[in-house]
């Protein structure tokens, strides 16, 4: 939080920032408090702090302090905030672990909506909030919550009558020295370095002066563009100037004809100024005003907007910028000005811009101001944006648009059409204009304006950005939107005007997104449970607190070693050729380079990592089969060094055809790993096709995801320089993996290697293998250099190199009855294993497993194969294939059912597993309780009330459609690996009674270490607070699986558990013989007896095993079950969607930790919504990632939780097959989110209906706004047909 005294409104502004893109030099004279200035576990945290580890909102951890911090500028900025303000408030924030829903309800008790309300929470933690008022949804199984028998369950997860009461006049009271002395503000200052110099000069003319020495200079207000070009475009600026000083620049000013915003104004400025303005002016008067603020709201996040000035934006001439159509709509005019005092008005017209990131202004000239004009009675102004996702997100095509009329009248004395995303710059769409001029607005406009829009507006097919007739299809359908609001706002005024039919309007309305509601329902322990049995208990997460106050610690928060270096990669930038040469000599120019480690340093035998096969080489020695690839490693004395010289190595490449990166390619080429191959038969799959009335063939593509753990790939590695020793602090879910390969490429034996992890902020799958790429390169320079070496990788740089969730691809062939029974169903399944083998082989094995999902069906025959491309190799991701898998026969299934014209649920309950079934793969079906789910699920969800609601709505709205749909899901719980169903623990007990256990599991978030500690305080029968886990090591516990296939819990919770009963059976004598002593006590007796007091544990899951060569034997321990029920709301014009509901109930025996459960559940939904409607990868032909980092990659934000977004445990379903009867829950409840696609696809089909258009359309996944546009086909998008594949080079491919 960047605080500073405002001298004008003598007030202390606070604004949260970015420290990312904020520069020291940029926060001179102003207070700068980070998380850990609010707070501390020692001294006591801060309430914000505090709710968010109560409320169950940390789980990873990593993203937490940036939560915090935005909170905490929001109260300081507001006492008591809404939570439209909360939400604003986190726009910028991103969270992959939790899911979103505990953070806004422990932050709501901080705001005027959570106030106030009986019990004093309106709403959080179950009692939900209905239509404003606080009490029950009524939506949860079993009637309303607050008739429940609470001795049975409870949908309490924390008290917010517990929480420290928030006084804002406790707070740090701002420095003095800033207030009282106006030193700071009026000094020019100058800032230089050896590569840059920054000057903040104070007066206009200064400013001038200093552009006119360095004409190529960047002016900076929030260095969020040059920021990021520094950073990830390797670009330098030598010089850059801050002109926030400037009074010129930074005023606001009322004139007769607008209002002016000097260019260094921020954007939350002009957005406080002119939404003032709305309120109290004319409304008439402010329409531009009233766009421009609402365009604000989806500009970046609050972050962005606090730093960002309109001149920056304006000048950096983005042609997706979201305010350059609204301004050049608009027609600002535009102050210029030069140190010869030359000053010149230039209107932001189709002039303005000369070129991509081009403009007007001469070398020396600054924008000084910018005059947003009034309207009159008979001008109409709106913006229109449409993106991946609506918060915090660059636009795919948006628009401004401004009509006036002749007075009193229908006829268009002059429009303005600015467009940004159709072209190297905002254009206008002049010939359109000049068109309309004349014309009155009436019904056949629409049509007319078409013609020349797709003339002024065209689009070649390889243009970049892509989606083509999406933006194309956008542009008509912004204007049709601008001609149904302007319509039916002259039909208020002017009576030979008619309003349009209200089926039309809500396509218009602006978006206001309601107070999200919930409720979690879950079984409570039992009445007289002693206090220190927490199992079943919803208690916080063990680390809560310290990530709550940034005291966690990560692998690159450890304080440097002594003669620590830093290493930086070498990445290919091809994807398929041969090094033909590597030269180093610009990076060793660079002072502080000590080293550059490429393949020709690590003797053959040693070069070869893998997960299954050793087929990935440390360092690409002849040729490169990726882009980012690694080549080689610079290692230098600090970061920044090792960073610009690794971008000076230069490498010379001979390209190598074919280069192939999707299916189609890979196909094409018969590039397989061969000998990887999966099939399940099951049944005669011929003799049900015979049997079968109809037949339906076709396909459907499921794109990967990214992981986008919030902490990339991170090493350090500490070379004793004894006898060969190492240890390597690593974030990585496999440190046995890790210690394995990495003493391979060593040449030293495991034993002479530790690999310790503390916490991993986040991991997905996505630190199983994939963090050898950078152990092996940094514990090789450690090794060669003798000195300690840290490696963190930047998240373009973590993107790049380490894979994605498989992209799966799926031919099938199903046959069925005339009432739907499924006769026989033949499944083709690929997945894009990238360019090794990685674990391809094992997720392909697991999509096969989970073909029939949750059904029944007699005949099928599912083979699969891994296909050989030239992307980075794609690896482990949270339900490893599994979702992929499921998600091909839920397609078919919907496939059918639309055939048929039947409700898809009932399609699906006609062939759902019942107790006793036997799979396609022979495992019979134990303590099935999938139909118990699906039953609690359509009753929680009102599903018939629902249906009937969608009906209604769709019925009664032309252009806005809703879908409904309920899925349910069944996730075999095991490896498949067999050997890797096994781990261990260690329990020691110390003399003065506290507990160290060390077990093979890694914490990532996922509470595994707070679900160790609750087993073993049941198990020891002592309190939490005397039980420890420091950290997960490989010399306290040997050979440990990898922390993946959800079996963390169960097979370490086993360990644990089997470790305790041996101290336990060593003590009981003791506990007999002295039954009122303590703890500590019977501990010391123990001891002085000489009884061990500490115990290796061991678990291996019995009975299970699969033979792929004879199709025989049981793959998984059990299964974990649920059901989702979701209702969506699309805009059939802009693609848009919007989740209005999910009801979720899930299977997880009995819990260990409802509130971790339950999180898991919610962020696990959440990552599968992300994966099934959001998150794309888009590669070039060529083979380059262009998807990279967070602003061309989107994962879901705040706002896209269900508005509605209900959780229930199903009680009663005990599971003896793991540890006190929980299940496990990491994956399972990935696939529910399916249930957003499926109804994405059943309003996408009531749209089509709409249109005329029946039958069968295709929708691959992720359903995003392009596809769901294209997928409602109507007359707009038919206007823009795609030519041939073949006849032209995309831009972007999927992989």
């Amino acid at each position: 939080m960047v605080s500073k005294y405002d001298r004008k409104s003598q007030k202390i502004l606070h604004t949260a920032v970015n420290a990312c893109l904020t520069p020291v030099c940029a926060v001179h004279g102003t207070s700068v408090t980070t998380v850990e200035g609010i707070g501390s576990v020692e001294k006591g945290l801060h309430p914000v702090q505090e709710r968010i580890a109560k409320s169950h909102g940390s789980q990873c951890g990593f993203c937490t302090p940036g939560i915090v911090m935005s909170m905490y500028a929001l109260l300081r900025s507001k006492d008591i905030p809404s939570m439209a303000d909360v939400e604003v408030a986190f726009q910028g924030n991103l969270c992959r672990c939790t899911g979103y829903r505990p953070i806004l309800e422990g932050y709501k008790t901080l705001t005027s909506d959570g106030m106030g309300i009986p019990n004093g929470h309106n709403g959080t933690n179950g009692a939900t909030q209905v239509n404003g008022q606080g009490g029950c949804c009524g939506k949860m199984a079993n009637g309303c919550c607050k008739q429940i028998d609470t001795t049975i369950e409870d949908t309490e997860l924390f008290e917010p009558s517990e929480f420290k009461p928030y006084d804002p006049t406790q707070e740090p009271i701002f420095p003095s020295e800033l207030q009282l002395n106006e030193e700071y503000d009026n000094a020019s200052i100058a800032f230089i370095g050896k590569r840059l110099t920054w000057y903040r000069p104070i007066t206009l003319p200064d400013l001038l002066e200093l552009k006119a020495t360095y004409p190529n200079a960047k002016l900076v207000v929030g260095n969020t563009e040059i920021g990021v070009e520094v950073k990830f475009k390797n670009l330098h600026y030598p010089v850059i100037i801050q002109p926030n000083k400037v009074p010129e620049l930074i005023t606001i000013q009322d004139e007769e004809k607008g209002i002016r915003f000097g260019a260094a104004v921020t954007l939350s400025e002009i957005d406080d100024y002119l939404t003032a303005k709305v309120k109290t002016e004319p409304v008439h008067k402010t329409r531009i005003f009233s766009a421009i603020v609402e365009m604000l709201r989806w500009f970046a996040g609050k972050q962005i907007r606090n730093a960002a000035a309109i001149g920056g934006n304006i000048i950096t001439g983005s042609p997706i910028s979201d305010m350059n159509p609204v301004l050049m709509a608009a027609n600002v005019q535009l102050l210029l000005i030069s140190k010869d005092g030359d000053t010149r008005v230039v209107p932001m017209d189709h002039t303005f811009f000369t070129g991509y990131r081009r403009n007007v202004l001469k070398p020396d000239e600054v924008l000084q101001s910018i005059l947003i004009p009034y309207t009159n009675e008979d001008e109409y102004f709106w913006g229109f944006k449409q993106a991946k996702r609506r918060d915090d997100d660059i636009a795919i095509t948006n628009a401004g648009m401004h009509v006036t009329f002749e007075p009193g009248t229908n006829k268009i004395q002059n429009i303005s059409l600015a467009f940004g995303g159709m072209a190297p710059v905002t254009v206008l769409a002049r010939k359109t204009a000049d068109y309309l001029i004349g014309k009155h607005w009436d019904e056949g406009l629409p049509e007319e304006a078409s013609k020349f829009l797709m003339d002024d507006l065209p689009l070649d097919p390889g243009a970049p950005g892509g989606m083509i007739q999406f933006r194309r299809s956008l542009t008509l359908s912004f204007f049709f939107k601008f001609y149904i609001i302007v319509t039916n706002e002259l039909s208020k005024r002017l009576s030979k005007v008619n309003a349009l039919p209200n089926s039309y309007t809500s396509t218009t309305k602006l978006y206001h997104r309601d107070i999200p509601k919930s409720a979690q329902l879950f079984q409570i322990v039992p009445e007289g449970q002693p206090d220190f049995d927490l199992v079943g208990k919803p208690i916080m997460h063990m680390s809560g607190l310290k990530q709550a106050t940034g005291e966690a610690i990560y692998v690159d928060d450890m304080p440097k070693f002594e003669n620590e270096l830093y290493l930086s990669l070498v990445l290919s930038s091809k994807a398929h050729a041969k090094i033909l040469n590597i030269d180093t000599s610009e990076a060793f120019k660079i002072e502080g380079v000590l080293d550059f480690l490429c393949g020709k340093d690590i003797p053959d035998e040693n070069r070869f990592v893998g997960g299954i096969i050793r087929d990935e080489e440390v360092f690409a020695l002849e040729k490169v089969t990726c882009v980012g690839q690694i080549i080689g490693a610079i290692v230098a004395e600090n970061q920044a060094i090792a960073q610009r010289a690794s971008k000076l190595v230069k490498i010379q490449y001979e390209d190598i055809q074919p280069i192939l990166v999707t299916f189609e390619d890979a196909i094409k080429h018969d590039s397989y790993y061969e000998g990887w191959t999966r099939e399940i038969k099951n049944g005669d799959v011929d003799t049900g096709f015979i049997d079968a009335d109809h037949i339906i063939e076709g396909e459907m593509y499921l794109g990967g995801q990214e992981h986008f753990y919030l902490e990339t790939q991170a090493c350090i590695a500490l070379p004793k320089n004894e006898d060969g020793e190492m240890e390597l602090f690593c974030s990585t879910q496999n440190p046995t993996e890790i210690q394995l390969l990495t003493a391979h490429v060593l040449g030293i034996q495991q034993n002479k290697l530790v690999i310790r992890v503390k916490r991993m902020g986040g991991g997905f799958g996505g630190k199983e293998t994939s963090a050898m790429r950078l152990a092996g390169p940094v514990a090789f320079a450690a090794q060669r250099l003798g000195r300690p070496v840290r490696c963190m990788l930047d998240r373009d740089e973590d993107m790049a190199l380490t894979g994605t969730r498989h992209p799966f691809f799926n031919k099938y062939k199903v046959g069925f009855k005339k009432d739907g029974t499924i006769t026989a169903l033949q499944s083709r399944i690929f997945n894009n294993a990238g360019n090794s083998l990685d674990l391809s082989c094992a997720v392909l094995e697991r999509s096969v497993f989970h073909s029939d999902n949750s059904y029944n069906i007699p005949n099928i025959d599912v083979f699969g194969r891994c296909c050989k491309t030239n992307i980075a190799s794609n690896t482990a991701f949270r339900g490893f294939g599994g979702p992929q898998g499921m998600m091909f026969v839920e397609n078919v299934f919907d496939t059918i059912a639309n055939y048929l014209d039947m409700d898809s649920m009932k399609l699906r309950e006609m062939h759902m597993y019942k107790e006793g079934d036997k799979t396609h793969y022979g495992q019979t079906l134990d303590y099935c309780t999938l139909t118990r789910c699906w039953d609690e699920c359509k009753s929680s969800a009102n599903y018939e009330k629902k249906k009937a609601e969608v009906e209604v709505f769709n019925s009664t709205n032309r252009f806005k459609k809703r879908g409904l749909c309920i899925i349910p899901t069944k996730f075999g719980i095991a490896f498949t690996v067999l050997f890797l169903n096994q781990a261990g623990a260690l329990v020691l007990v110390y003399r003065d009674g506290s507990v160290l256990i060390s077990h093979g599991g890694a914490e990532m978030g996922q509470g595994l270490h707070t679900k160790m500690i609750q087993v073993a305080s049941k198990t020891l029968k002592i309190s939490a607070d005397k039980i420890h886990i420091s950290e997960t090591s490989t010399d306290k516990v040997p050979n440990t699986s990898p922390t993946a296939a959800s079996a963390g819990s169960d097979l370490n919770g086993m360990a644990v558990l089997n470790a305790c009963l041996i101290i336990c059976e060593r003590i009981e004598p003791y506990r007999e013989k002295f039954p009122d002593a303590k703890w500590e006590e019977i501990v010391v007796k123990a001891y002085f007896d000489r009884v061990c007091l500490s115990a290796a544990g061991y678990y291996r899951t019995p009975e299970i095993g699969f033979n792929f060569a004879t199709k025989s034997g049981i793959p998984f321990n059990y299964f974990s079950y649920g059901a989702a029920c979701s209702v969506v709301e699309i805009d059939c014009l802009s693609g848009d969607h919007e989740v209005k509901s999910t009801d979720i109930v899930m299977d997880v025996g009995e819990s260990l930790n409802p509130a971790i459960d339950i999180g898991q559940i919610e962020g696990g939904f959440m990552q599968g919504y992300g994966l099934y409607t959001l998150e794309e990868l888009k590669f070039s032909p060529t083979g380059f990632l262009l998807t990279k980092g967070p602003g061309m990659y989107k994962l879901p934000g705040f706002g896209d939780i269900p508005l509605d977004f209900n959780v229930a445990l199903l009680r009663g379903a005990p599971n003896k097959k793991a540890v006190y009867s929980s299940k496990a829950i990491g994956e399972p409840p990935l696939f529910l989110a399916s249930s957003v696609f499926f109804a994405i696809k059943d309003a996408i089909r009531a749209a089509r209906a709409e249109n005329g258009i029946t039958g069968q359309f295709h929708l691959d996944s992720p359903a995003t706004a392009e596809r769901i546009r294209i997928g409602c086909s109507d007359n707009i998008t038919a206007k823009f047909p795609m030519p041939p594949a073949g006849s032209y080079r995309p831009w972007a491919v999927n992989a």
